[in-house]
């Protein structure tokens, strides 16, 4: 593995702070899509004095790994963000951009080159950093009020499976049986459960609480993410809820 990351690409943001932080603070990995039509877009932006924006890596449709900021500074990606106790998520994280046209542009599925080198290196820096499978996050966990990324498309179930991140332990099918059903659903320990995690459920009105319950749905339940709290949803909060 450490072989195969030495490969990447190097092409530096100027995005960055400059304070170097010691290797024990990174406790975070972000995954982030591009939101772009194209590669050679993105870059540009990512690169680009007056975007004042970047990420560590970036992965590209044809899943070159590029390194955009050294690890141990702080590169701009994460923006107004909350996890548990934690906010502005960008001092404590490493953040992964993957090339992606997004929801504005015609949202596709992750493809099998991109898929293997997320996995590269997300191993990497979880043997590098020691980090918590449960501080694997997307961009839209850490802020789901401002966005959408990396999307009910992203392979949360399959890099579970690969070890990356947690998931829950309800079967399948038991689960669909569940979905749209109304009763035993309890919205006020939903949102116990989701604060567990460390969501930070924090919302002013209906339309806010559906986003927040779209946001979990598309990270945990893709085949529906409608943001209406349903058994299923529920029952799967419950599940990680209980996760050790």
């Amino acid at each position: 593995m450490q072989k195969n990351v030495e490969k990447m690409t190097i092409n530096y943001s100027p995005n960055f702070s400059l304070k170097k932080r010691d290797k024990n603070k990174i406790k975070y990995l972000i995954y982030h899509y591009t939101g772009m039509k194209s590669d050679r877009l993105a870059i540009k932006k990512l690169t680009s004095f007056d975007s004042n924006v970047s990420c560590h890596y970036y992965i590209t449709k044809s899943g070159k790994i590029i390194q955009m900021v050294p690890d141990l500074y702080i590169a701009w990606h994460a923006g107004k963000s909350k996890w548990g106790k934690d906010k502005s998520l960008n001092n404590k994280s490493i953040g992964i951009e993957i090339s992606n046209p997004g929801h504005e542009y015609g949202y596709r599925k992750f493809n099998d080159k991109q898929i293997k080198s997320i996995i590269r290196i997300t191993k990497f820096c979880l043997k590098k950093y020691k980090i918590n499978k449960k501080n694997i996050l997307g961009h839209s966990d850490i802020a789901p009020l401002r966005k959408m990324d990396p999307g009910e498309k992203f392979p949360w179930r399959f890099l579970y499976k690969k070890k990356i991140g947690i998931w829950h332990s309800i079967n399948l099918k038991i689960l669909k049986s569940l979905r749209g059903k109304k009763t035993e659903v309890n919205l006020y320990k939903f949102i116990i459960y989701l604060k567990h995690l460390g969501y930070h459920v924090e919302y002013s009105n209906f339309q806010e609480l559906r986003k927040i319950i779209k946001i979990f749905q598309m990270r945990f339940r893709p085949e529906l993410t409608d943001g209406k709290l349903d058994l299923e949803s529920y029952k799967i909060a419950k599940s990680l809820y209980n996760l050790r």
